[in-house]
């Protein structure tokens, strides 16, 4: 089954707002850009993927998706998640794609092997990934591309669940530890820092951000403290 990955990303200077509190805003760009590099990294090492679509309108994350052979669409008026993915969404119809994995520029410890393990699962049309809280959605698996639209937000999981059982296919939500690591707050960033401690060589250019630029005694800026 031909399946592309579709990867909205935000423009850096927008990103990672509630991670005001805890991390710089130099840092924030930093990590941001960071956090995009490792999930196209592991997008690319997963068996099953078969191309990357990205989402944005962030000009060097669009130069580099490009230089990696992934498909770039231009986000013009970045209208929110939600948005992005459905122009996503519409690319990977147009290319022929029978299947999507929509997932966040912010869930840098993705694990490829949990990722083709979800993509060996042919049983179901619509697998909605919850974040570690288990109330917003970090990924989408949807079998075709257009199974049920994509409404990403608070409360997201129950949601795209509604949506799924309205549309009549086969569904389930299924917890995968590395896609529920996204980053919004200091708490996020903590919970990071921990499972990266146990990622062998994953996520290397998040990690390289987390390791610089906070003074002596002053980790809680990049959210140690969290």
């Amino acid at each position: 089954m031909r399946t592309a990955a579709i990867l909205p990303v935000k423009s850096f200077s927008r990103a990672k707002q509630r991670l005001a509190a805890s991390v710089t805003e130099q840092l924030r760009a930093a990590l941001a850009q960071a956090m995009v590099g490792d999930v196209l990294s592991a997008l690319a090492a997963t068996d099953g993927i078969h191309a990357t679509i990205v989402v944005t309108r962030q000009a060097d994350v669009a130069a580099r998706a490009a230089a990696d052979g992934a498909v770039v669409v231009h986000d013009e008026h970045e209208l929110g998640q939600s948005a992005a993915v459905e122009l996503g969404v519409q690319r990977a119809v147009v290319e022929g794609f029978e299947r999507v994995l929509c997932v966040p520029g912010d869930c840098p410890a993705l694990d490829p092997a949990e990722l083709a393990a979800l993509l060996a699962d042919r049983e179901h049309d619509v697998t909605i990934l919850p974040d570690r809280h288990g109330t917003g959605t970090n990924g989408l698996l949807l079998s075709p591309p257009d199974a049920i639209p994509p409404s990403f937000g608070p409360d997201s999981c129950a949601r795209h669940l509604s949506l799924a059982q309205q549309a009549g296919v086969r569904w389930q939500v299924r917890q995968i530890a590395s896609v529920g690591l996204d980053v919004d707050t200091g708490e996020d960033l903590a919970a990071l820092r921990e499972a990266l401690a146990q990622a062998g060589d994953r996520a290397s250019g998040t990690r390289a951000v987390l390791g610089r630029g906070a003074p002596a005694g002053d980790d809680a800026a990049l959210g140690a403290g969290a």
